[in-house]
């Protein structure tokens, strides 16, 4: 479209996370469906570096703006045009101008080191687990060392969203096809920790419910894939809840921002079929063991244990006395995003299992 109607030069800017190359592609395209010889494209990669939930803060008041173009004359004079749109309100310092290629693998390659620090972080928690340290204070510990710094050093149930996985998938891809093998190996080793993470969670309530969870009510609380968000794309809440269901629970799921569809959605489809609009919902035979409620009382009452999936701030609210006084004794909660006062639990008389820290004597001596 953009080529058929141009009667002048013009400066295409990507803005999306895209592969290697994908510049040199759209400008083939460009000049192959465009009849004017005398038009020119430019393109520009300049791509965005918004978080869900801080997006417009992300734009206002940004770390950076990178945009690379070709390092020629009229590819110059392009990036000297969008970064002057951006100096109305970014600092020229943090105005960043590259090539092309180091533009777009820059945006890859940020989006996969932070899933790198949290698989990192989840892998110490194993650890930790097996040695009674506290991933926690692990994690305080090196994060005020300025060369690693505190953020995205928060042991979880699993990273999630729409670009982690599918970024580093991206990077794993080009490496391959460039032929570095150890390469898309060791990033390939990200994705296979955050699934490890997920499978151990599971492993650890069916362990802990004296191994097996067939037919008992088990709380989910919270599944978009993280705080102040609805969004669902890729949440660990699938793979958690997937497993569960795989050994006979019945769920019961609460999440303040998503709605039952969506729920029913994600756990009825194949992965990645989120990335597919086109594509429906697969039919599950499981799917008559998933309840959704309208509180999380109501995901509490009956049920054998709690699991905590999402860090919403109102889950460190509840009346935990009236939660443990609903369910089912003994009662457990695993707190996946360690958000709970887990001593304040214990005195409660619930079983408590947090990720990455020192294991609730029941589970230590009899189920792990």
């Amino acid at each position: 479209m953009i080529a058929s109607v141009s009667t002048s030069s013009k400066i295409i800017v990507e803005k999306s996370t895209v592969p290697v190359k994908t510049a040199e592609a759209i400008e083939k395209v460009l000049r192959r469906n465009c009849s004017d010889s005398a038009v020119h494209f430019e393109i520009l990669s300049n791509p965005e570096f918004l978080a869900e939930g801080t997006a417009i803060e992300d734009l206002t008041a940004p770390d950076r703006v990178l945009i690379g173009g070709k390092d020629t004359e009229t590819g110059r004079q392009a990036i000297a045009t969008l970064s002057s749109v951006y100096e109305h309100w970014v600092p020229k310092e943090r105005i960043l101008c590259t090539n092309l290629w180091s533009a777009e693998l820059s945006k890859l390659t940020a989006n996969a080191m932070l899933a790198q620090r949290i698989s990192s972080m989840n892998s110490i928690s194993a650890l930790c687990e097996a040695t009674g340290a506290d991933v926690q204070q692990v994690a305080k510990a090196i994060g005020t060392d300025t060369r690693v710094g505190a953020k995205f050093l928060n042991a979880s149930v699993g990273f999630g969203g729409s670009c982690f996985q599918k970024d580093i998938l991206n990077l794993v891809y080009i490496c391959e096809s460039v032929g570095l093998a150890t390469v898309a190996q060791y990033w390939q080793s990200v994705v296979t920790m955050n699934d490890y993470q997920k499978e151990r969670f599971v492993q650890r309530v069916i362990s802990a419910c004296f191994n097996t969870i067939k037919n008992k009510k088990i709380g989910i609380l919270g599944f978009a894939f993280k705080k102040d968000t609805g969004d669902t794309r890729e949440t660990p809440a699938i793979d958690v809840c997937k497993g569960l269901m795989n050994d006979g629970a019945n769920l019961c799921i609460y999440d303040p921002q998503v709605n039952e569809n969506q729920i029913r959605v994600d756990l009825a489809s194949e992965k990645f079929e989120w990335d597919h609009p086109g594509v429906k919902a697969s039919p599950s035979q499981n799917m008559e063991s998933i309840t959704v409620a309208t509180s999380a009382m109501d995901a509490a009452r009956g049920a054998h244990a709690l699991c905590i999936l999402t860090e919403w701030d109102e889950f460190k609210e509840y009346d935990y006395q009236e939660v443990y006084d609903s369910m089912v004794k003994p009662a457990f909660i695993f707190d996946g995003r360690n958000i709970l006062d887990h001593q304040k639990l214990r005195d409660i008389g619930f079983i408590v299992y947090a990720l990455g820290k020192p294991l609730d004597p029941f589970l230590q001596n009899n189920y792990s």
